[in-house]
């Protein structure tokens, strides 16, 4: 009886220390980047843990970088902030209506519109990329908010997500609902999606994840410095012949903290939705 609860304890431990050590692991690359965003240029990638540690890096961020030149930090995160989430809002919305006709209502060319979801998601994105940047030229959007969000409104990641939710759910909501009179945008918003809170979550932070780390469409949709987004900023900030290493860490910090809060703020509904798609 003792040698079985020593074996258990032991089993446990061993479980314990691997997922840790695992959990470390995949931490450490963001630790590593966020102890040598704040290290003495001297040690930046030269010790594992820097011993010296100064604001250098940040400082030559906000001071402009190689030009000395100061740059509209506060302007850039509100135009990240603002592209981001309008682009996000205009992904979940076409793709919850979307999802609810393929997964609730029935049409002919149901399957086919289903099929060709499932068959674009294989395209690499950057094939689109010229036609999508004519058809923005052409249609009076270049450097513009519109031209950056509109091409970026749909998401078929988030139909099929949310197609695959709604098939689960029950018919007879939606059949109840329909003898009450309710319409089909009622039913849509207010029995469909507060039933869907933990995948709509997930969809939200990896749309928004995504999206604010775009940065090619960006720097070539944009022109004038007052559209500049926070990765454009950055990415002009470093010359192509020389490297910044201590300041590159910085510039990743900052574009990698406003996901990690959202993260932190949305996290319990986040893994709920994960172990809804595991199932």
């Amino acid at each position: 009886m003792v040698g079985s609860k020593r074996n258990k304890k032991s089993r446990l431990a061993a479980r314990y220390t691997i997922a840790y050590g695992l959990l470390f692991v995949m931490v450490y690359p963001y630790l590593y980047m966020v102890l040598h965003s704040f290290a003495d240029w001297s040690q930046v990638d030269r010790k594992m843990v820097p011993s010296s540690f100064s604001l250098k890096s940040y400082e030559w961020l906000f001071a402009g970088g190689e030009t000395g030149t100061p740059r509209p930090w506060l302007h850039s995160f509100f135009n990240s902030a603002f592209v981001s989430l309008a682009s996000t809002a205009l992904m979940m919305v076409s793709g919850v209506m979307v999802a609810y006709a393929l997964a609730k209502l029935n049409f002919r060319g149901r399957d086919t519109i289903n099929n060709f979801v499932l068959f674009h998601m294989f395209f690499p994105a950057i094939i689109l990329l010229i036609p999508t940047f004519l058809i923005v030229q052409n249609a009076g959007l270049y450097d513009s908010y519109m031209g950056m969000i509109l091409p970026k409104a749909v998401s078929l990641w988030a139909i099929f997500m949310y197609t695959n939710f709604f098939k689960a759910i029950p018919t007879v909501f939606i059949e109840a609902a329909k003898l009450d009179g309710a319409s089909d945008f009622k039913i849509m918003y207010r029995i469909m999606l507060p039933m869907s809170k933990s995948i709509t979550t997930v969809v939200f932070l990896f749309l928004l994840m995504e999206r604010w780390t775009e940065l090619l469409w960006d720097m070539i949709v944009v022109r004038s410095d007052e559209l500049l987004t926070l990765n454009v900023l950055l990415s002009q900030m470093f010359a192509p012949y020389k490297t910044y290493p201590g300041p590159l860490y910085a510039a990743s910090v900052l574009l990698t903290l406003p996901i990690i809060v959202m993260f932190f703020i949305f996290g319990k509904k986040f893994q709920e939705g994960m172990q809804f798609n595991l199932k």
